[in-house]
């Protein structure tokens, strides 16, 4: 079997994350553009306040989630996360090989798309302060929106072009940011709040089949914008005591975001009617500007709206920062592309990796914000969550003895739960049929071109035959 150079003197990984960072990275991750804009549309989805418990649902199928983010974390706390996972549970020397290939395959394309959300999103708010970024260019074709998405995406890429501990520092600058701007928002609602707004219409609540879609549209929404606890895990072989650092960063970032986004939305319904946040008009993505515009004014209203600029930048900084290890990892295994298993030889980083991931990041940009997010929904739960949620359970059949710094609670109701969630979601979407066949569309190529080198290189499933 053809592998990487391992060679002694090349540059490796340090761990140098702590507890502090890492949660900061997570939650840079978590709090992307995403809240800003699908606040409003999941009230729409149901109709009125009643529109929480798509968050509070949102947040259960997190944790069960993260739970199991953290259990695999802790016990395989390398480079790559689920790449790392998902090659161990399925075996490392058999079909664990194509379905961790397959899952840096799909990553290629689903960790440039949730880039480009952030990245898009970022553009429209800035659109929203300066209305002659809306001009098109090239014939009517390209729009300096989605010129400045692109530029965005590649100046991330060279702000992460050193080492950690200056990321680290650059990390909780951001996050600070980040705070401050939904911190601004929650403020603003509950100086101007009136109780009497959060009052559910009648029959909300009533168990129908209209409220289950109407949930089911929320939740969805809410769990878009929840992901991204689980960035620590891709940075495992940078992680400092990674037992105990990466289950409490997962675990304490899902209750910090989940604390920030309820307080977000209750704010808004406090001082927004439910009437005006589900018109087109409102819904579109300035709904948190609205709101402080009409209790501080439209000076009020601008600066949020760079705030919440700051906080998309940040999420596609922390996304570029953890997605560039997985194909790291990868090949370093023999079981990529062996271009991406180069480390900058100073920094000691993914540079091949960074640099690829920036760039498909900008392609993407050129797509509609809607369309980008429903390729993401579609490919990454089919062809990730779900391989870790059955593999979690498979892992604890098959080597009940591997050391775990972190077990579930409550095994294994969390990975049934999530499980269950992340399916219904999927095939809830009116749309679902489109996003499995570009879900089918990319597993398949990727197969075909795992399939191709397992036979040339005398690999899984091929080793025997070609042996014999």
């Amino acid at each position: 079997m053809s592998t990487v150079n391992t060679d002694t003197r090349r540059p490796t990984l340090e761990r140098k994350l702590g507890l502090g960072s890492a949660v900061s990275l997570n939650v840079m991750n978590m709090i992307g553009v995403g809240p800003f804009i699908t606040l409003p549309l999941v009230v729409a989805a149901m109709g009125g306040s009643q529109a929480i418990l798509g968050w509070l649902l949102g947040a259960a199928i997190a944790l069960c989630d993260g739970l199991v983010w953290a259990e695999l974390g802790a016990a395989m706390p390398e480079a790559g996360g689920s790449y790392a996972f998902l090659r161990e549970i399925y075996g490392r020397e058999g079909a664990g090989r194509w379905i961790s290939f397959l899952y840096v395959w799909q990553l290629g394309f689903s960790a440039p798309l949730s880039i480009a959300s952030g990245c898009i999103g970022l553009a429209q708010y800035a659109a929203y302060l300066w209305p002659a970024l809306n001009v098109s260019l090239v014939g009517g074709h390209v729009s300096l929106v989605s010129l400045l998405a692109a530029a965005t995406s590649l100046f991330a890429v060279a702000l992460l072009y050193r080492n950690l501990t200056a990321i680290a520092r650059m990390a909780w600058i951001m996050t600070g940011g980040v705070l401050l701007t939904i911190g601004a928002v929650i403020v603003a609602g509950a100086t101007h709040f009136h109780p009497a707004m959060l009052a559910a219409p009648h029959g909300a609540f009533a168990m129908n089949a209209g409220f289950f879609e109407g949930l089911g549209a929320a939740t969805l929404l809410a769990t878009y914008d929840y992901w991204g606890y689980y960035a620590v895990c891709f940075l495992g072989g940078e992680v400092r005591d990674p037992g105990r650092t990466i289950p409490r960063a997962v675990l304490w970032s899902i209750a910090l975001v989940t604390a920030l986004y309820l307080g977000m939305q209750v704010s808004v319904l406090g001082v927004i009617p439910v009437r005006e946040l589900t018109q087109t008009g409102a819904a579109k993505f300035a709904v948190v500007a609205v709101l402080m515009q009409r209790t501080f004014g439209v000076t009020a209203a601008r600066v949020l709206a760079v705030l919440v600029m700051w906080t998309a930048f940040a999420s596609v900084f922390s996304l570029l920062l953890s997605y560039s290890r997985a194909p790291y990892a990868a090949a370093l295994d023999g079981n990529y592309f062996r271009a991406f298993a180069h480390l900058h030889p100073r920094h000691k980083f993914p540079d091949v990796s960074l640099l690829s991931l920036g760039l498909v990041a900008a392609v993407f940009c050129f797509f509609d914000l809607a369309a980008v997010i429903a390729a993401l929904v579609a490919i990454r739960i089919l062809l990730q969550y779900v391989l870790q949620q059955i593999g979690v359970i498979v892992l604890r059949i098959k080597h009940p003895e591997m050391p775990r710094p972190f077990r579930i609670w409550l095994y294994p109701l969390p990975p049934l739960i999530a499980l269950a969630g992340f399916l219904f979601i999927v095939f809830s979407r009116n749309q679902a049929s489109h996003e499995l066949l570009d879900a089918a569309i990319v597993a398949g190529s990727g197969s075909v071109i795992y399939f191709f080198r397992a036979f040339r290189r005398g690999e899984w499933p091929f080793a025997s035959t070609i042996s014999g």
